[in-house]
């Protein structure tokens, strides 16, 4: 039996009862959550790690994408990154690579991934395609649910997977004339597909084969957004809406098949739309778990592009988003390094601890209550210990001398207003 299905049967495994523990739920509710599909537990059957548990109620869990370029494919770098990422506190990984040997690369990853990790099939069905000489215009049904099944055996977690571009959704997207087109790697190569073949989806086409690949490894279906606008002036247009729509029958489909299912959302959104698309996406796909690609809310901070994703994050998270994709100070420049993935794990986890605040998550007001009396105590160790980032923070106290005026910073001196504020109250 998968999680759902255990969750059905109303079986409180042990396992539904340690991840309640950690989200500070009441097992027999957390149990009929995930019953329910308002919380997936993603955790292939082939690995041993904690499950991850995104949906209502919970925790807002952030991950960061790392993986290799056709421009730069170095696997101990992509393992300074996975390392980075989970120092610095991400909940999942995504390993995006698109050079390389990329099956002893995941097999390098997973083994290192004591978290949640996921990908992208349809990358490696690219490159399998052009390591045989063709396009991959050219790959057939078969060959992509090879890559999915060989991915599952694996240990992959999630696999993101574009089955709501379909061929009405592909005369949609002809028909809005979007200034920017769409931004979906995964789904321009389905688009295309279609496009070209004349032919459906085969991952929408046969789903029911893909759940079936997912049922037997307890994998989870992270359903792509496929048509992902990638500037503000497209976003929530018909096809963005339209796809939404088939995603929330594929939800349903997955959940009667005793399948995880969560759905990826936009990338690029007008700061006042950001709520918006989360009031659309959960009543039309059955209040599955949303996991949102930032989002960036301006289209003018490339080299910022996290600040600009953190804060529309922050606010998806408020409305009620679930699972936070980081966004790096590279995106749109170039493949990221491992301190832009250190910068873009800490912004996406801000906005995560913002948003869980906001939401009255158990315990997430008493990590800022508990720094605020460090202090107010001046005990320099302890807040610098509580920081989201203690070795940045400890760095920059650090950086000037203070003498005999350790109490104090190098901003206030004599002047600190808690130390004259202690003198009254």
């Amino acid at each position: 039996m998968t999680r759902v299905e255990m969750a059905k049967a109303g079986i409180i495994t042990d396992e539904f009862r340690e991840a309640a523990r950690r989200e500070g739920m009441d097992p027999e509710k957390f149990t009929t959550a995930v019953a329910e599909g308002k919380i997936v537990l993603v955790r292939n059957n082939n690995r041993t790690i904690p499950p991850l548990a995104i949906g209502a109620s919970t925790r807002v869990k952030i991950n960061a994408n790392i993986g290799t370029s056709s421009l730069l494919s170095d696997i101990d770098q992509e393992l300074e990154k996975l390392r980075t990422a989970l120092h610095f506190g991400a909940d999942a990984i995504m390993d995006l690579s698109t050079a390389g040997d990329l099956a002893a690369i995941r097999r390098r990853l997973i083994a290192e991934c004591p978290v949640a990790f996921g990908t992208v099939p349809l990358y490696e069905m690219a490159v399998r395609a052009r390591e045989h000489g063709k396009s991959v215009l050219e790959i057939s049904a078969d060959e992509m649910f090879g890559v999915i099944e060989e991915q599952c055996e694996q240990g992959v977690d999630f696999l993101t997977l574009h089955c709501g571009v379909t061929r009405q959704t592909v005369v949609r997207f002809k028909e809005v004339k979007r200034l920017a087109g769409a931004t979906s790697r995964g789904g321009t190569i389905i688009m295309e597909w279609i496009h070209c073949n004349g032919k459906e989806n085969p991952l929408y086409e046969q789903y029911d084969r893909l759940l079936d690949i997912c049922r037997r490894h307890d994998a989870a279906v992270s359903l792509g957004d496929g048509f992902r606008p990638g500037a503000l002036a497209d976003a929530t247009d018909r096809v963005q809406i339209e796809e939404l729509v088939v995603l929330g029958d594929l939800v349903k489909r997955a959940r009667d098949r005793g399948v995880g299912v969560f759905v990826e959302g936009p990338g690029h959104v007008p700061l006042h739309e950001v709520v918006t698309n989360i009031k659309i996406q959960k009543p039309l796909c059955g209040n599955a778990p949303f996991y949102v690609l930032g989002p960036l809310v301006t289209d003018v901070t490339p080299g910022y592009d996290h600040i600009s994703g953190a804060i529309g994050g922050a606010l998806a998270a408020m409305a009620g988003a679930d699972f936070l994709c980081y966004v790096t100070p590279a995106e749109h420049l170039r493949l990221p390094s491992a301190d832009d993935v250190r910068e873009g794990v800490i912004a996406s986890r801000i906005a995560a601890h913002a948003a869980d605040i906001s939401r009255g998550h158990p315990g997430a007001i008493e990590w800022d209550h508990a720094i605020t009396r460090a202090k107010i105590d001046l005990d320099w160790e302890r807040m610098l210990s509580l920081c989201i980032d203690p070795e940045k923070a400890r760095a920059y106290r650090q950086s000037l001398p203070l003498g005999d005026n350790e109490q104090l910073c190098s901003m206030c001196g004599e002047f600190c207003a808690i130390k004259r504020s202690r003198t009254i109250a």
